[in-house]
């Protein structure tokens, strides 16, 4: 079931919003769920992309907890310019994980 969140924000960003409503044929309060949308998927990835470069959890973790597919993460880990040394022990279970 839906929330109704309310928040404050400058005006320049309620311009913005605004501006961006009439671009896109949409009314404010989709493009403030559009935007948090992607923010917090954005977060998501970020936060288990730094946990498995920490070695917390493997790339196909960290694709299961964002709801994305091992390719699909592995595309935002080459986004994000992220490099971390890949063990034998983590491509197989990533294998196993994709059979």
């Amino acid at each position: 079931m839906p929330v109704t969140i309310t928040t404050r924000v400058e005006d320049d960003l309620a311009d913005v919003i605004d501006e961006v409503a009439r671009e896109e044929g949409m009314d404010r309060s989709t493009v403030i769920r559009r935007f948090l949308l992607k923010a917090v998927r954005n977060w998501q990835i970020d936060r288990n992309l730094d946990e498995y470069g920490k070695g917390r959890l493997t790339l196909w973790q960290a694709a299961r907890r964002c709801n994305l597919s091992l390719w699909e993460m592995i595309d935002e880990v080459r986004k994000r310019e992220i490099h971390v040394p890949y063990t034998l022990e983590e491509l197989l279970e990533d294998l196993k994980a994709v059979q």
